[in-house]
């Protein structure tokens, strides 16, 4: 049989909840050389626009795909995207991964929805998963997140670090999904302290303007909140976010960091000390998960939700100031409780 910092522990979690749920041209990375049979691939991943080396979204979808490489000690590949490219570009993509025997593939990102859809029912016997959308399959897994609520929690975390009373937040792209990375942080600042004012901006209104992938959009969004008097600003905007990070280290302001443990990012290690904390989800515990369920023999399909109960979301505190915040700790493990409890229901829009 061919055979996880903060959300690293909660990666463990994640996946053992995961394995449960059945029914609810670029880079690659091969283990050795060769053309090899269907048995001796295994994960492959098709990164999201900003690709690799993104210190967010991607590369956490890239530790998933290492770890899984190391446990499995299969040949796997993960693939860029290209400017400008079609659905046509990702269906030919998907599909020539699915071709060559690879089982899982993954398409990392709401985009490859179209594609995905069309080339799963062309092979009924590889296992697909799409990373932050929905599609209906018998060979599919939607790996879903509850975003909002790990946003919630950035939101009671900048309403107590604050000390201008008004605070940002960085969208990349104006999208329903990053909606909800705004509704929930608006509304935890708001239930933690409402005179903490939100100023909020969306770098472009289509991914193909470079709203996930400009540093230079992130870093001036983030000036001109800063200017308004931010002294924290969130941001949800994938490559673009690091220009966020960049102008907080630069005004000595509050960054809170998105999808991956950003103070933890080596590329980000000159901003670390500027980063209070980051709204986290376990792509990499999911995309782990999915490659399990087929090396295990029992295919993930379906959606699967990861929220905060079963700790696919979560917020850091691996930057030692994050515990220097006075009230912090105890108001986000309260809003946290709340969330799982069912008192506290976050808002998606």
């Amino acid at each position: 049989m061919r055979r996880i910092s903060r959300l690293t522990r909660v990666a463990v979690g994640v996946a053992s909840l995961a394995l449960a749920a059945t029914a609810c041209g670029g880079t690659s990375s091969e283990s050795d050389s060769g053309d090899g049979g269907k048995d001796d691939k295994g994960l492959a991943i098709a990164y999201d626009i900003g690709g690799k080396g993104d210190q967010s979204f991607n590369d956490a979808a890239y530790a998933g795909l290492e770890r899984a490489k190391k446990e499995f000690g299969y040949k796997t590949a993960d693939i860029e995207p290209t400017e400008g490219e079609t659905d046509a570009d990702k269906e030919q993509r998907l599909a020539s991964l699915a071709k060559q025997g690879y089982d899982p593939v993954i398409g990392v990102g709401f985009a490859y929805g179209p594609a995905m859809k069309a080339v799963a029912a062309k092979y009924p016997d590889t296992t697909f998963g799409i990373v932050d959308s929905v599609v209906e399959g018998k060979n599919v897994a939607s790996l879903v997140f509850a975003e909002n609520e790990a946003s919630y929690l950035a939101g009671v975390a900048a309403a107590k670090a604050t000390k201008t009373k008004t605070v940002g937040f960085v969208g990349g792209v104006d999208i329903p999904l990053i909606h909800k990375f705004e509704a929930g942080y608006k509304q935890g600042v708001q239930d933690t302290d409402p005179k903490v004012k939100v100023v909020s901006q969306y770098l472009t209104q289509t991914a193909e303007e470079g709203g996930f992938s400009s540093p230079d959009k992130g870093r001036a969004a983030a000036e001109g909140q800063i200017e308004k008097k931010a002294d924290v600003v969130y941001q949800a905007a994938g490559l673009s976010g690091q220009g966020v990070i960049e102008a907080a280290a630069k005004a000595k302001v509050w960054a809170i960091g998105v999808d991956s443990d950003q103070y933890e990012q080596e590329a980000l290690a000159a901003y670390k000390d500027s980063i209070l904390t980051s709204a986290l989800k376990d792509i990499n515990g999911a995309v782990y998960a999915l490659a399990k369920s087929v090396e295990d023999g029992k295919p993930l399909n379906g959606t699967r939700t990861f929220d905060l109960k079963s700790d696919g979301v979560g917020l850091s505190d691996a930057n030692p100031k994050y515990a220097e915040v006075p009230g912090l700790t105890d108001a986000v493990a309260k809003a946290k409780e709340g969330i799982i409890a069912g008192s506290i229901k976050v808002k998606t829009e």
